[in-house]
């Protein structure tokens, strides 16, 4: 496979992630929580990324696409530790501890507090959530980005 192919599979993949999760949102209905935003940044990185990486040569953009897409597959660990338990969150957007918080507090918090929570799973098939698809699919991309950079060293 050649490197612009490659390139346009990976920019595509991204692409193709982000439409999913707008379908999802603007479609299906799901607001996400904020850790989701965050996986989709690097994505939104990524597809630029590769219409200049068709158009210049060097494997600098492909190494940053593949870097890009490991940062959403990681950010998509990350939620789906958070989503399953493992270790908690960011506290603006996961349930917390309440004790000692006073009913006025208590009450701000839930008035400012985001709509969706980060560490409850919205949508899962065959046993993982989006947030895991969305971090096995990033880093099947980050494959494709590494197998462009290594055809641009030749």
């Amino acid at each position: 496979m050649t490197r612009n192919s490659l390139i346009y599979l990976a920019a595509g993949g991204s692409l193709a992630l982000l439409m999913g999760a707008w379908a999802f949102q603007y479609i299906g209905g799901m607001a996400p929580c904020a850790m989701c935003y965050w996986q989709r940044w690097p994505h939104m990185a990524a597809v630029p990324i590769g219409i200049l990486a068709v158009a210049a040569s060097g494997m600098i953009l492909p190494l940053l696409g593949a870097l890009a897409a490991a940062a959403s597959g990681g950010i998509g660990i990350f939620h789906t530790g958070v989503e399953r338990g493992w270790w908690e969150g960011p506290s603006s957007c996961t349930s917390g501890d309440i004790s000692g918080v006073s009913a006025e507090d208590l009450l701000d918090q839930i008035m400012t507090a985001p709509l969706v929570r980060c560490d409850e799973i919205a949508w899962e098939m065959l046993g993982l959530s989006m947030a895991s698809w969305n971090a096995v699919a990033s880093f099947a991309l980050m494959a494709l980005w590494l197998m462009a950079a290594r055809a641009s060293a030749r």
